[in-house]
This record gives structure tokens, C-alpha cells and sequence, in this order.
């Protein structure tokens, strides 16, 4: 037997429908690429978002056609969220930190017919444009007096002229809620990227999700600054709870160091943020010296690599501010679990209160997770045994785009590539990854591809990339190197190779020359004993 209520897709269409029906007065407030702070409404985001969808369809653009974005966190970005998936195209927000041959390859793979950028990425897109065959239109995010009249880019227009010839009346499409909406390529693999395709009944699932109290507890009382990029998993799905809730947003833009935060943060009463630990370093680092304080902020929510102890203790006991630890990745739209406690640990010691923040929280509803051995035996949730991190849920990938590298599932569950514990409450703590790559500030770094380089020398007889501890960065990449006999390279010979090969921050923080890099039976390169060998390494000090 059936139920007998109403069957209404889950659609991205909804939300911004939702948040300026209800919460048409609520602000969205950005700092722009211009430098100045532009505010207007969610009345006024859901207008725009459908010129977007009218612009969309004079390029005669087809249900499913994927559309591109290279841009910081600012409401033109907030409407191509709505405009472009709520029109059923397909948004693909890529990465600007990458080199711009990962680019290229990236907009080839994912077929993408428009590229919409910030003037901040210009350069970016001067110098991939010729290398994007499927790309036919291009849009700056600025107005028509902002437009490069030399940019030598083809089909240019300015953001504002492209909508601004349109109306704004649209009716929002209904369709299949598993159609896909966003598209996020991940460089936490091995190998080329891989994409992560998100329908629109994943991203609103994962939008009431992490809504909820025990998740990010969003509310219409809370104004949200997402530091946490947009082109990074959807900006942690904030631009959709947010609407949801009809919470303020307040956009940060480029501006990402401590003075720039700490003035928005004031100026527009934000209650709930959201980054990486790299920014509120920069943020504290900004705050001490002068003995500034939070006159508003309540709540931050910490991602994208381990917290350090010390900066949970600073906000918790320095400034009031609750820090919530969250885990996830690209693969899990991304949130996974979140670090808030229990109501019988209210009465623990604040030690062993720390001691549950530091681990990566509890999984929330919507996630499933487990831990096994190698064999793939499942594993005891006691806190103290480890084992590889696997997990399920309906915003969670089955498969990759393309079917790249096959079905990355395991009797249905997908392979983190993390190494866990699970405590007996049910809060997971990573420990270790199993795979070689890197996280440094929140961005993965491929181990694989920084060898590849190395090895590209000509006196480079084998090479191995470890990520080592950074006060800063969380890791940075180092290279072991085996010269060939005969010949000789030094640090900065091998450090200046990388020049124009990678993206600058994914460069070697350093050069160590062994005899020989150990090796297991199948001549596999064996990290974990390379890692033990360099136990001892400091970063030097530049």
C-alpha cells in the first residue's frame, strides 16, 4: 500500500522559492572583487537567480548542459547557484587554486559550455580559454563600465548586461528530483580529477541535514559568514541551508585575511561561521595583539583538515565561541559527521570535554558509517581500534562522472580513505589516510603528481612526496629523492623545476636526498617506512 500525500520532487528550485516567500526581507551581504559591500535581499536574489535562468536559455543552452564558475563567495555566485540548477543545466564550480592545465582538463572533461568568472581570475581564463573546446560563452561577474575591453577572450560579456536584458519572470521547471544539479571535481584521488555529480534530492537532503540543531543549527535569527569557499563542495551546502532557514549570509569575497573577517564579522552582527583553520589562524593572528573580541560571534564550524587543539581552547576559552569540528569530503556533499556533545557530557571536566572536540564528531542523520580491516571485517566502535573509514547515505556517490576509475564502492559503501576510530558513543576520529595524498590548508595535494615532476629530472633516479606536519598549512609536501649515479642536482635546482609544472602552493616545501627509497615485494614504494625514516625531519624554517 501507498502513502496518499502529495508527490513533489525535492528540487534546488525550492529553496530560493522558500526563502523569498518567507524570508523575503532577510540580507545577503557581500564584500565584492571592487572592494566595496554590496546588500540586498533574498527578494532580490530570487528575482536575479531567474533572469540567470532566462539568460540560460537565450544561449539555447539543453537540460543538462554544465556551466562553470570560477568566483568567490558573493551573491552573483548565490544566483548562478539558483539560476543554473533551478533551470535544470547543471552548475560546476571549479577550483582557481589549481594550475591552470588541471583547469583546462577539467573544463574539457566536464564538456562545459559557459565559464562565468570574477575580474580576480582574469589572468586565469586568459590562459586557459584557448585550451577549453567546449566552452562557447564567457562571462564576466562585473558591470558593463567593469568590462576588459582587450581581454582577448571570445564571446565576453559582463555579468550584469547578460541578466540585465532579461526578465524576471520564470516559472521554475519541475523534473525528476535525481537530476543532477552541481558538479564538484575532486583532486583528493590519485590520477586526473574525478567528479562528483550531485542531484538536486542529494543537495536538498544535505540542506536539511545540516541544518538541523545537532549539525550546524542554522536559524532566520542567525547571520552566516561562509568562509569556506563556494567552489569548495558548495560552500559546505551553507548558500542551501541558509535559504532554507533564511538565515543571513554574509559573503566575504576575496578579502580572506584576519582584518578583513574581523570588520565583517563586527559590522554585519554574524552570529555563525564557517572555514578552514588557515583563515582563523590569520583571524586570531589579527585579533590578539590589539585585544579585539567577538561582539556577536557565538558559533564556528571547522572543516577541511584537523583543528589544532590550541584554536579550539583560543575561541572556546578566549573568546566565547563554540567550535564545532566537522568531517566530510567531496564524495559526501561533503558533510559526514559533526563534533557537538552529548547532554551526559555536560557534567565531564573541560579536559575531557576537549577530548571528544578534538575527534571529528558523530555521524548525522542521512550518513551511515562503519570501519573495517583489510579483509573488510567490520570493526569495534571502542575508541581505540582503527580501521579504514567507509560510509552510505543518499548524498553520498555511487560513481564517479564519466564512470572514472570504475565503481568506487564496497558492498555498497564508499571508501574515504581515511583511517578511523569509532568510540562507543558513536564519534569518529581520522588518525591516519591511506591513500598518499596531502592536505595542506584545506586543499588536497596529489602525491603521485608532485613524484611525476621530480622523476622528470634528468638526475632524478626515483622520488617519493610525504606530507609532514606545518604549523600553518596543517601538512606540506616534501620530496625524498634517489639521484641516478653520476649526476647531481641540488635543492634549489630541483625546487625551481617545478616552476610553471604545478600550482605554486603545491610545490615542495623541500628536497631530501636518501640513498634509497624503501620498497615492498611488488615494488611499491612503502611510505609508511619512509615516513618512520623521516620521523625526525623539521621543516627547515624560510
Amino acid at each position: 500500500m501507498l502513502g496518499l500525500m502529495q508527490n513533489q520532487p525535492l528540487l534546488i528550485s525550492s529553496l530560493i522559492e522558500f526563502a523569498e516567500r518567507h524570508h523575503g526581507d532577510a540580507e545577503i551581504v557581500s564584500r565584492r572583487v571592487e572592494g566595496d559591500l554590496h546588500r540586498y535581499t533574498y527578494k532580490e536574489a530570487g528575482r536575479r537567480s531567474r533572469q540567470v535562468a532566462n539568460a540560460l536559455d537565450a544561449l539555447k543552452l539543453n537540460f543538462g548542459d554544465r556551466v562553470a564558475t570560477l568566483a568567490w563567495n558573493g551573491y552573483r555566485h548565490f544566483e548562478l547557484y539558483y539560476g543554473v540548477s533551478g533551470s535544470g543545466r547543471v552548475l560546476h564550480t571549479i577550483n582557481p587554486r589549481l594550475h591552470p592545465d588541471q583547469i583546462a582538463w577539467i573544463a574539457n572533461h566536464a564538456e562545459d559550455q559557459v565559464l562565468c568568472f570574477d575580474l580576480s581570475f582574469l589572468p586565469l581564463v586568459q590562459a586557459v580559454h584557448g585550451k577549453c573546446s567546449s566552452i562557447k560563452h564567457y562571462i564576466a561577474l562585473c558591470d558593463a563600465d567593469k568590462l576588459p575591453a582587450d581581454s582577448g577572450i571570445p564571446n565576453l560579456q559582463s555579468y550584469e548586461s547578460w541578466i540585465g536584458a532579461q526578465s524576471d519572470s520564470y516559472v521554475w521547471p519541475s523534473f525528476d528530483e535525481n537530476t543532477a544539479s552541481g558538479m564538484c571535481y575532486t583532486s583528493g584521488t590519485t590520477g586526473n580529477p574525478k567528479a562528483a555529480l550531485y542531484s538536486h534530492r542529494s543537495s536538498t537532503l544535505h540542506a536539511y541535514a545540516a541544518a538541523l540543531p545537532d549539525v550546524m543549527c542554522m536559524s532566520a535569527r542567525d547571520a552566516i559568514l561562509p568562509v569556506v569557499p563556494m567552489f569548495h563542495v558548495n560552500a559546505w551546502g551553507i548558500p542551501y541551508s541558509a535559504a532554507l532557514t533564511g538565515a543571513k549570509l554574509v559573503f566575504p569575497g576575496p578579502a580572506l585575511d584576519g582584518k578583513s573577517i574581523y570588520e565583517l564579522l563586527e559590522a554585519e552582527k554574524v552570529t555563525y561561521a564557517a572555514g578552514v583553520p588557515t583563515v582563523w589562524q590569520m583571524l586570531l593572528s589579527h585579533m590578539k595583539p590589539g585585544g579585539l573580541r567577538f561582539s556577536t560571534l557565538r558559533r564556528t564550524v571547522i572543516g577541511g583538515s584537523a583543528c589544532p587543539p590550541a584554536m579550539i581552547k583560543a575561541f572556546n576559552d578566549d573568546y566565547g565561541v563554540e567550535v564545532l569540528h566537522a568531517w566530510g569530503m567531496t564524495e559526501m556533499s561533503p558533510l559526514g559527521t559533526l563534533c557537538t556533545l552529548k547532554n551526559k557530557h555536560d557534567a565531564l571536566p573541560a579536559e575531557e570535554k576537549m577530548k571528544i572536540r578534538l575527534k571529528q564528531g558523530r555521524a548525522i542523520y542521512g550518513v551511515d558509517m562503519k570501519i573495517v580491516d583489510e579483509a573488510g571485517k567490520e570493526l569495534p566502535w571502542d575508541g581505540k581500534t582503527f580501521g579504514d573509514l567507509h560510509v552510505k547515505g543518499p548524498w553520498i556517490v555511487r560513481e564517479y562522472y564519466k564512470g572514472e576509475g570504475g565503481s568506487p564502492l564496497v558492498d555498497g559503501w564508499f571508501p574515504t580513505g581515511d583511517v578511523a576510530t569509532i568510540d562507543a558513543d558513536g564519534y569518529m576520529q581520522v588518525t591516519d589516510r591511506s591513500k598518499d595524498v596531502i592536505k595542506s590548508g584545506g586543499e588536497w595535494i596529489s602525491s603521485i603528481e608532485i613524484e611525476n615532476i621530480a622523476v622528470a629530472h634528468p638526475a632524478v633516479a626515483m622520488a617519493a612526496c610525504i606530507g609532514v606536519p606545518h604549523p600553518k598549512w596543517d601538512e606540506r609536501p616534501i620530496i625524498a629523492v634517489v639521484k641516478k649515479p653520476g649526476m647531481e642536482v641540488t635543492r634549489d635546482e630541483l625546487i625551481k623545476f617545478y616552476e610553471g609544472k604545478t600550482a605554486k602552493w603545491q610545490i615542495p616545501d623541500d628536497v631530501v636526498f636518501v640513498d634509497a627509497i624503501p620498497l615492498g615485494a611488488t615494488g611499491k614504494m612503502l611510505k609508511t617506512r619512509l615516513r618512520e625514516l623521516l620521523k625526525d625531519y623539521k621543516l627547515p624554517q624560510l
